[in-house]
């Protein structure tokens, strides 16, 4: 297993963003009750409720109403918990291109959830911030 990168100019260097297959969305569950067959890739309990990152067929399936549709992309550098600017870097490069970004930091990966019509240009715009990060 590699070790967890915390400098800000190796994570940027070695981010190779991922995109996910499918078509991710955010519901919340004002109950907090997650219906049968849903299996969320991520929650997140906050006092109005429970929010999930769903695949958007479980969703509408289960007639759950849709807040956000979204690309998953993943950063597959092992980044720290503690590693400081990588959020901040990704989400700067991406605002520039006027791109949303919804990011979850995992374990190991940090994901991030941009609009499903934005997925193709952010790609781009992570893979070029890559770039000037190994030219530095």
């Amino acid at each position: 297993m590699s070790h967890p990168v915390s400098n800000l100019a190796e994570l940027l260097h070695s981010m190779h963003p991922v995109l996910n297959r499918g078509v991710y969305v955010f519901v919340a569950l004002p109950g907090g009750s997650i219906p049968d067959r849903v299996e969320p890739i991520a929650t997140f309990r906050e006092r109005k409720g429970l929010t999930l990152i769903v695949e958007e067929q479980q969703a509408v399936d289960a007639g759950l109403a849709v807040l956000f549709r979204a690309a998953w992309i993943t950063l597959s550098v092992h980044s720290d918990l503690q590693a400081v600017g990588l959020t901040a870097a990704v989400a700067a490069a991406l605002a520039e291109a006027g791109i949303s970004c919804n990011v979850v930091a995992a374990a190991y990966h940090d994901h991030l959830f941009v609009h499903v019509e934005a997925a193709s240009h952010a790609l781009a715009v992570l893979r070029a911030l890559q770039e000037r990060a190994g030219a530095a």
